[in-house]
């Protein structure tokens, strides 16, 4: 009976909780339930320090980089209003569904809408934060001295020993100089020299004599190179955004003869940042002289082209007018910008008079070539008929060198140059909708409410006029007539007061990120001291000399440290290498070991930790 009662009393014990005896717990209640403790609040503050080192953090400065790289994707795939509003529009016509939530998140303008300037903005912030802090650390590691030389070298992964006859001082002082390098404002090492005093036999430790130290440190280039990259990235995120806030880059197509003004209104089109002004641009003016091209006549290279030149007089704000060539990757520069070659063209200048008569259109046409022969597609539009009459549409191709098929059915361009130039034309009438307000493309025809003209058969007409030559139009419209055929050129002007910054920050980002990888990071510790050792003699008697022993630690493997502790045991004056083994050892070694050549240290995989432990 007393036996179930014990088992009893302990079973309760257990359900209730165990606890120790002479332990008094304050959080317990009742039968001794504990009860979970409250952890402290994280508070506001708390919150924001913690979001603070999240995003200053370089995990989140990646994930930001890669984030911003996957979000310019778009912008390079949909097309952009500010770049090709036409052909936002025709994407937005053919998916209204689509396009219509597209536009509405801004994928239409993609690096000025508010997510991706989220991302710009936060990881310009990220950066910064990141930055700032490493710097401060950086500057006080640069202000410290080089780590102390350790007591013991033997189990360093790299050591050498020598024997030489200067002294300590004159080993401390070369030992210094080679380590130093040859550049005394950007020193490869940094060293400090330090003195041991002499200390006798302490239990199994033996008596070390007095010895001239050298401590040495390199590798801090290699977070600089860092932080130079990070600062890279900072300068080149703010020149890229000021770019892109004070960029403008107009188009214009110049014909032969005539010119342009570096005014808003003369260019086709022009796009700007946000911070441009119009009064802004530079007032100078350019007339396109002459334009000549260069095509291979040769079988092997048939009508490729060899060379573009425009010849142009460009007229400075002060009057000064002064004659430049523009070629093919080769821009001129005036008022600031770079005035690009884009593209070329024939522009054909013809007269169109109407039923009564009158001038209905009389100008350049530019035509815009499809394919290598020049064979170009262009439109006329003659709205200004006399009272009453239809206004007429012309659509079709002009042929630099034409060569009609042997039923005149067909017409093919087979050289680029202007050899047998050849209008072919459709004629349509009805209204051209130019009067609506609406703006219409110069180089498309609406023909959806226009009526062709066609022949007896229900064929579409085709007029074909050579240069010189005047054509009835059909159905009575008027007559055509192609006087000259004059050259065009499609100039592109950039200015962007960014590109210089980027350039100089883009190369700062490879330099620092070359410098951050390629630089290894060492120390190497050297101690001199004078020993009896033997001698160079032949009887071997020993003498005073001074033992050198060299050792080096690297961050990580370095395939390269052995030879840089070798490299700097030869620069020290007089230097033999020791075969005597470690010549601190009191027994010393046998003769026969100084003949023997010194075994290489083995790789204890935990060697460079305990060389580590032996640092600190």
């Amino acid at each position: 009976m007393t036996e179930r009662t014990g088992q009893a009393e302990r079973s309760g014990e257990q359900a209730a909780g165990y606890r120790p005896e002479g332990i008094d717990d304050a959080f317990a209640a009742g039968g001794g339930g504990g009860t979970t403790p409250a952890l402290p609040s994280l508070g506001w503050r708390g919150t924001l320090r913690w979001t603070w080192r999240q995003l200053t953090s370089m995990r989140v400065a990646l994930m930001l980089l890669m984030l911003l790289a996957v979000a310019a994707v778009p912008g390079s795939v949909l097309p952009q209003r500010p770049q090709d509003p036409a052909a936002v529009l025709r994407y937005l016509q053919e998916n209204p569904t689509t396009g219509e939530w597209l536009d509405r998140l801004g994928f239409f303008d993609v690096y000025a809408s508010v997510w991706f300037s989220a991302i710009y903005l936060l990881l310009f912030v990220s950066l910064v934060g990141c930055i700032l802090p490493r710097t401060k650390a950086h500057w006080q590691a640069l202000r410290t001295r080089p780590p102390r030389t350790p007591r013991r070298f033997d189990r360093f992964p790299a050591q050498a020993r020598a024997v030489t006859d200067a002294t300590p001082d004159d080993v401390v002082a070369a030992a210094s100089t080679h380590l130093r390098g040859r550049l005394s404002w950007l020193p490869t090492f940094r060293v400090d020299t330090g003195s041991e005093d002499a200390a006798p036999a302490r239990g199994r430790s033996a008596a070390r004599p007095a010895a001239r130290t050298v401590s040495a440190e390199r590798g801090y280039v290699r977070e600089t190179g860092n932080l130079l990259f990070h600062l890279s990235l900072v300068g080149l995120l703010v020149a890229v955004a000021t770019g892109q806030l004070l960029h403008y880059r107009g188009q214009a197509i110049v014909t032969e003869g005539r010119g342009f003004a570096n005014a808003v209104v003369d260019y086709d089109t022009f796009e700007n940042g946000a911070w441009f002004r119009p009064s802004s641009l530079v007032p100078f003016s350019m007339t396109l002289d002459a334009f000549e091209s260069e095509f291979a006549a040769d079988s092997v290279a048939f009508a490729q082209s060899r060379d573009f030149t425009a010849t142009v007089t460009v007229r400075d704000p002060d009057g000064e007018t002064h004659e430049e060539t523009i070629k093919v990757n080769h821009p001129l520069t005036a008022g600031g910008a770079k005035i690009y070659l884009q593209g070329n063209g024939f522009a054909p200048e013809v007269t169109v008079r109407d039923a009564d008569g009158e001038v209905a259109f009389s100008g350049r046409v530019p035509f815009l070539p499809e394919d290598t022969m020049y064979t170009s597609r262009g439109v006329i539009k003659v709205p200004d008929v006399s009272p009453g009459l239809d206004q007429i549409g012309l659509v079709g191709y002009f042929l630099p060198t034409a060569e009609l098929s042997e039923d005149g059915a067909t017409a093919t361009s087979v050289y680029p140059q202007p050899i047998n130039p050849l209008l072919v034309l459709e004629v349509y009438r009805g209204d051209l909708g130019l009067d609506e307000g609406l703006p219409q493309n110069v180089y498309r025809l609406d023909t959806d409410d226009l009526t062709p003209s066609v022949d007896a058969d229900g064929q579409r007409v085709r007029l074909l006029v050579a240069p010189g030559e005047t054509v009835d139009l059909p159905d009575g419209l008027g007559t055509i007539s192609f006087d000259s055929l004059p050259r065009y050129v499609a100039l592109d002007l950039r200015h962007d007061p960014s590109l210089t910054w980027v350039l100089v920050f883009a190369l700062g980002a490879l330099t620092g990120l070359a410098v951050s990888l390629f630089t290894p990071r060492r120390r190497v510790w050297v101690r001199a001291w004078r020993e009896d050792v033997p001698g160079p003699d032949d009887d071997g008697a020993p003498r005073e000399r001074t033992v050198v022993a060299v050792a080096g630690l690297a961050r990580g493997d370095d395939a390269g440290l052995q030879g840089e502790v070798d490299a700097l045991l030869a620069a020290l004056p007089g230097v033999a290498p020791s075969g005597e083994g470690d010549l601190t050892d009191p027994a010393g070694p046998t003769p026969a070991d100084r003949t023997s050549t010194p075994a290489a240290p083995a790789q204890d995989p935990t060697a460079r930790d305990r060389a580590r432990k032996a640092d600190r």
